[in-house]
């Protein structure tokens, strides 16, 4: 049985909770690329407001500036004009070292390609973030890794290299990866783009799981409508807009 909206891989309905606070705000947020006589208004205005415990998908055609909007949201890029609130905090006013210090506090990313260090075993990719940020020493980094891994069902890859996996365990390899540093929100461009349709719900039910047990926010671009139907909620862009706002939990109120 496929996945329809709000329901796992087996058809189940999930348990959606109710949002909380708001984690990631954009205010009249606008991106424009090219150079000043050829510019490309990419972004036009977007305001948005995502809370805890939500899981988004963003969809739209290709060009709709979905994934632009990502990585502003995750401070890999800066807008023109507008602002990007995380937890309060207006990201465009942090220098570089505090952009990197907030990504690597607070932020999880998963791509469509899944980056997997090919010299490392499994529990060593998921150790690295960790790492990275210097907070836990190796002993705790490995501890961590396996309890990531052992929550994701992947515990029994752990001392396999990336190229002993399948592609969708691959994939479920850098969403523990993302996790590893316990963040708020994770954000994923395409994350099911190289999968078939039964890895992709796998996939899709990790990220419902990460929202409804650790309470952790997903914002995911995906053009498959499918995949977005089995978020909490969707929102559709069209020439730099959000056009939808669909809240995709059973028995919720349709959107103002």
């Amino acid at each position: 049985m496929s996945p329809d909206a709000g329901h796992g891989l087996h058809g189940h309905p999930r348990a959606w909770a109710e949002p909380g606070a708001p984690v990631l705000e954009t205010r009249a947020l606008v991106r424009d690329l090219g150079a000043s006589d050829v510019l490309t208004r990419v972004l036009s205005g977007i305001d948005l407001v995502v809370r805890e415990r939500e899981f988004v998908a963003l969809t739209g055609l290709s060009g709709s500036g979905k994934s632009t909007l990502l990585y502003l949201l995750g401070a890999l890029d800066r807008p023109t004009s507008g602002k990007v609130l995380l937890d309060g905090v207006d990201i465009g006013k942090l220098d570089d070292d505090g952009r990197a210090k907030l990504r690597g506090e607070k932020l999880g990313f998963v791509f469509q390609f899944h980056f997997l260090l090919p010299e490392f075993t499994v529990a060593e990719n998921v150790m690295l973030p960790m790492m990275r940020r210097g907070a836990r020493s190796r002993e705790d980094c490995a501890r961590h890794a396996a309890e990531v891994l052992d929550a994701l069902g992947l515990g029994e890859l752990a001392t396999r290299r990336p190229h002993q996996l399948s592609g969708g365990q691959q994939q479920r390899v850098s969403i523990a990866r993302a996790v590893a540093n316990d963040p708020r929100i994770i954000l994923a461009d395409e994350p099911t783009g190289n999968l078939d349709t039964r890895n992709g719900h796998i996939v899709m039910d990790v990220f419902a799981r990460l929202v409804i047990e650790r309470g952790i926010t997903v914002v995911m671009v995906t053009h498959e409508r499918s995949f977005a139907a089995g978020a909490s909620r969707q929102l559709v862009m069209e020439d730099g807009r959000i056009v939808e706002d669909v809240d995709q939990r059973a028995g919720a109120s349709p959107a103002p």
